[in-house]
């Protein structure tokens, strides 16, 4: 069948996580705790798909995913795909949010292969699902969040035991990454979404555990993260679009980085070959706009101006007046609008309700219509 749908971003738009449903959650511990099979648990996730699918396009939205309702995490489900990738749910060293610590991670227990990734079937269960004028993107961690999750603390010894050198590692990564881009364009996928916290990390100035880097630190991993990303960009087909969505952190309505994009507005802004970038401009956290300056011409960006952490809706007129100020920077043509990230980023969602979520984005169709003449 041939779809019609055109490619993000889209004047409105979304990073792709939604509020799971109350019995979907409760399906997964009843799952966890061996009351319920897995093809239980798939047939209750399935019908809260199809529902959630329904609403995004009732919303207006162009562009619709499955809300990552099959995840426990919005990157390490993915990581866990791959072949020599160990599933780890209860880390006590976990990453550390204002407040709080989120303990799932993947640890290395072989090499990292490509073999039958289930995100395959997920897509196919989504685009199956939706309407034909509608576009199913995917969104994934990108390669860059890969090799730093393989190179923690936590992780690192175990990553040893299976590459002697950092060249290594990167190369089964971009080669695990490339082979699945092109299996997801088999089966009719035309945009797929990184979701890249690496980024803030350098923004923060410190580690995982608080620590902070050296200034020669933070040169290396902005080399070794755009270098990735590049290649991973290199290796997918002709016709894949990839846009990314640069993540602050988003658990619980918590957060780990504060900072403005001048530190990693070079290479990210004018050296990632991306179509688009997603950008959170929620709050003060995220500085001014003026680090944009460095968006290499044509590329898109999508400012993450509405929060997903709270229900209170912004004004209108604010975000009007912030996509104007926005302008001076990139083109009116190429800039969009969202959310600032998605709104459960893991199962369990930031401390907003159902409701908070779909006014946002009615909010953020209108603050479209009014800037560009559509949505």
């Amino acid at each position: 069948m041939t779809h019609t749908h055109t490619q993000s971003p889209h004047r409105f738009d979304h990073v792709g996580s939604f509020l799971r449903p109350e019995n979907l959650l409760q399906a997964r511990d009843e799952f966890a705790e061996g009351n319920i099979s897995k093809e239980e648990l798939t047939a209750i996730e399935d019908q809260a798909i199809i529902e959630l699918i329904k609403k995004q396009e009732e919303a207006g939205l162009k562009a619709v995913t499955d809300g990552e309702f099959r995840r426990a995490s919005w990157h390490c489900d993915f990581f866990w795909g791959f072949d020599g990738v160990q599933e780890i749910q209860n880390e006590s060293r976990g990453t550390k949010f204002e407040g709080t610590t989120y303990g799932i991670t993947a640890r290395l227990e072989g090499k990292i292969k490509f073999t039958n990734h289930p995100f395959i079937d997920h897509y196919l269960f989504a685009r199956e699902h939706a309407s034909d004028n509608v576009e199913v993107k995917l969104t994934i961690p990108a390669p860059a969040q890969f090799i730093q999750e393989l190179r923690r603390e936590i992780n690192i010894d175990a990553t040893n035991e299976h590459y002697d050198t950092i060249e290594e590692l990167a190369d089964d990564i971009v080669q695990a990454y490339g082979d699945f881009l092109n299996a997801l364009y088999e089966v009719g996928a035309r945009t797929v979404q990184f979701d890249d916290c690496t980024w803030s990390r350098i923004i923060s100035g410190s580690d995982h555990t608080g620590r902070e880097y050296e200034q020669s630190e933070l040169d290396e991993l902005k080399d070794l993260y755009v270098t990735i990303n590049n290649r991973a960009i290199a290796a997918k087909p002709e016709g894949l679009r990839i846009n990314t969505h640069v993540c602050r952190g988003n658990f619980r309505s918590s957060w780990f980085a504060s900072g403005a994009y001048t530190s990693v507005a070079s290479p990210l802004f004018d050296q990632e070959n991306v179509n688009a970038y997603y950008l959170e401009y929620d709050s003060d956290r995220a500085g001014g706009f003026e680090p944009l300056e460095k968006v290499s011409e044509g590329k898109k960006v999508v400012l993450g101006l509405v929060t997903s952490k709270d229900g209170e809706l912004e004004s209108k007129d604010e975000l009007v007046a912030r996509i104007k100020e926005a302008s001076k920077y990139v083109p009116l043509e190429d800039l969009y609008i969202s959310p600032q990230c998605g709104f459960s980023s893991n199962a369990v969602g930031n401390e907003i309700t159902d409701e908070d979520q779909w006014n946002k984005i009615a909010l953020i169709k209108e603050v479209a219509e009014e800037v560009w003449g559509e949505a």
